[in-house]
């Protein structure tokens, strides 16, 4: 059996058909890929500028718990009677140590440290505020730090910051005046 198809028929012929895109749809199609770009940059630095707060964040705290350990590493190694100086702008703590005297203090949102008679260094900047106290116990002296670092100015990120303590103990001797 033999099938054959005839062509010269007008029924049976098939439209040509056009594949081809208009112009309108190219730019439908250009707008909405540069919409895709635009929100995917957006999120790219958004993402970058969160990753540097979090950055400068990581890097205060750091600080912040470096000179919270040399604080206490000075206080348990003072000889004699610790001092607490307080004025309406600044305080100062000065420890003694048998050929010297370490100084801390707080002064226009930082903290600074010095050894002996030379110049005060800055041991922390961004301090929103940094309370130092004492209280004689039974047989010791405990000295209690309290430092707050200012939040971030234009970080969503950095919004919220810890309270640092540093808590150490002298002997007995060792009292505020």
């Amino acid at each position: 059996m033999k099938l054959t198809l005839e062509t010269s028929s007008p029924h049976n012929r098939i439209a040509p058909r056009r594949s081809a895109y208009m112009m309108i749809e190219c730019l439908v199609y250009i707008g909405v890929l540069f919409a895709l770009l635009g929100a995917g940059y957006a999120a790219l630095y958004r993402c970058i500028d969160s990753s540097v707060a979090l950055r400068r964040n990581a890097d205060d705290i750091t600080a912040a718990l470096h000179a919270g350990e040399r604080w206490r590493a000075d206080v348990r190694s003072m000889t004699g009677k610790l001092q607490l100086e307080t004025t309406p702008d600044e305080q100062i703590l000065r420890l003694p140590k048998p050929d010297s005297e370490i100084a801390y203090r707080f002064s226009t949102n930082a903290v600074f440290r010095r050894l002996g008679a030379g110049p005060w260094v800055r041991l922390l900047s961004n301090v929103q505020s940094s309370v130092m106290e004492s209280e004689a116990r039974q047989n010791v002296t405990v000295c209690r730090w309290e430092l707050d670092l200012q939040p971030g100015q234009k970080s969503r990120v950095s919004r919220l910051r810890p309270l640092f303590t540093f808590i150490a103990a002298g002997d007995s001797t060792r009292q505020m005046k």
